[in-house]
């Protein structure tokens, strides 16, 4: 995989953690065509190009990044209003990443990946993750 040109980051309402999130996706994975995680939006990316390039959706759980997602695609989707949305088909493997804060934000906005934290070695991608307070207060001190 080359380079990702650019990445979206989002939070993820309603995770408690990022096992939260993972259990949630496999809840709904027969809900999904192709079983694959999605994520639906209003707005269409418009540096679509770019996303499709490696880029990854970096979930924002509890106020702290936390992991991501690759992007497969985007897909078109017509909702029972009528509305045009854009469905952002992810890989289903989630990427846990070095925790950073977050302020919360409505939407997506778009990452750039100097900007984007780090994978955690895979080695540590099964450890349990420290509770948002601690884990926010060691990100603000340079810890993590």
């Amino acid at each position: 995989m080359s380079d990702p040109k650019l990445h979206l980051i989002k939070l993820s309402v309603g995770s408690e953690s990022v096992d939260s999130l993972i259990e949630w996706q496999a809840e709904k994975r027969t809900d999904w065509p192709e079983g694959l995680p999605r994520h639906v939006t209003r707005m269409w990316p418009r540096r679509e190009e770019e996303l499709l390039q490696g880029g990854s959706i970096f979930w924002v759980v509890q106020g702290l990044v936390q992991c991501r997602q690759r992007i497969l695609r985007l897909d078109e989707v017509i909702g029972s209003d009528g509305i045009r949305r854009c469905a952002i088909v992810l890989e289903p493997e989630v990427i846990r990443t070095t925790t950073a804060p977050k302020r919360p934000f409505q939407g997506w906005r778009y990452l750039k990946p100097e900007d984007a934290p780090v994978d955690l070695p895979k080695t540590r991608q099964s450890e349990d993750t420290l509770p948002p307070d601690l884990s926010a207060a060691l990100a603000d001190i340079g810890l993590l």
